[in-house]
């Protein structure tokens, strides 16, 4: 991938010197960043994510997740091309996703190929070759060899550390209960799996095949079941998903007992960078497993 000083450079050494930005139109691209459809002298296009200069390290670690789940060949994931600063801002160049209409079978050939993400080869430790941000938040990915000690020391025990000051005595209590339990709570998975790590709605797009794409990722290798209980986190995709998932990877009966724990993380994390409205799911989770 390229490091480039400025768009007009990435665009030039990544398409030819005679290539220009012609056209840039705003489009949505989440909470956090800028996005935009840059449209080509040479009449391709790519998409442009934009912030402060700071936020480069956010980039890059997002064009690295991208060319993990990429280098699976299982799922559609937008080539990251290009990051850099130019002037005053950070950017990250990717391949441009044209709408398109959804395949019959979209939400079924997302379940197949979600499966199939989790279950390629991406070796035996948990976490990832570099931290990452779960949105804005930064998100720990020191390598453990075991699933329920990673879950403890990089995900939950940084996002209650952040949110010491918000929670009440009990569910501090309880939290710090359950970080001294999470061996009985969590099993250890068969093997690992590649993860999105941020898999909801807003983040599986349909892409010019007709087919899910999955965008934003907050990459790491996990227990599946992380990723299935985030997919559930805002109201869920389709049954047909989920019964499409489990023809490539079963799905254990005793998940939907774990689903809410791995999503603690996740609203632990909304409470951080939204405020208190999350509040009382997170006491309740914490109720729960204490």
């Amino acid at each position: 991938m390229l490091f480039a000083n400025s768009i007009d450079s990435a665009i030039a050494t990544l398409f030819g010197s005679s290539v220009k930005v012609i056209d840039r139109q705003r489009v949505s691209g989440g909470d956090i960043n800028r996005a935009y459809r840059l449209g080509l002298s040479n009449s391709e296009c790519v998409f442009l994510k934009c912030n402060r200069v700071g936020l480069l390290g956010m980039f890059n670690a997002e064009a690295r997740g991208l060319e993990a789940l990429r280098a699976t060949g299982t799922i559609g994931v937008p080539e990251p091309l290009a990051v850099g600063v130019d002037a005053t801002e950070a950017f990250l160049i990717m391949e441009y996703l044209a709408p398109a209409q959804r395949r019959a079978d979209y939400w079924e050939t997302f379940g197949h190929e979600l499966a199939a993400l989790h279950r390629a080869e991406c070796g035996s430790s948990f976490g990832f070759q570099t931290d990452n941000y779960i949105g804005s938040t930064p998100q720990q990915n020191t390598p453990m060899d075991s699933w329920a000690a990673f879950f403890r020391e990089c995900r939950l025990i940084p996002q209650m550390k952040l949110a010491w000051g918000l929670l009440d005595d009990l569910t501090r209590r309880n939290l710090i209960s359950i970080t001294e339990r999470i061996d009985n709570l969590l099993p250890e998975p068969a093997f690992p799996s590649l993860i999105h790590g941020d898999l909801w709605s807003g983040n599986a797009v349909c892409g010019p095949d007709g087919k899910v794409w999955i965008i934003d990722p907050a990459a790491y290798v996990a227990h599946f079941e992380a990723e299935l209980a985030m997919t559930e986190l805002f109201g869920g995709f389709p049954e047909r998903f989920y019964r499409a998932y489990n023809e490539v990877n079963p799905i254990d009966r005793g998940y939907p007992d774990r689903r809410d724990l791995y999503n603690l993380y996740h609203f632990l994390n909304h409470l951080n960078l939204f405020g208190l409205s999350y509040l009382s799911n997170v006491s309740s989770i914490a109720k729960r497993y204490a």
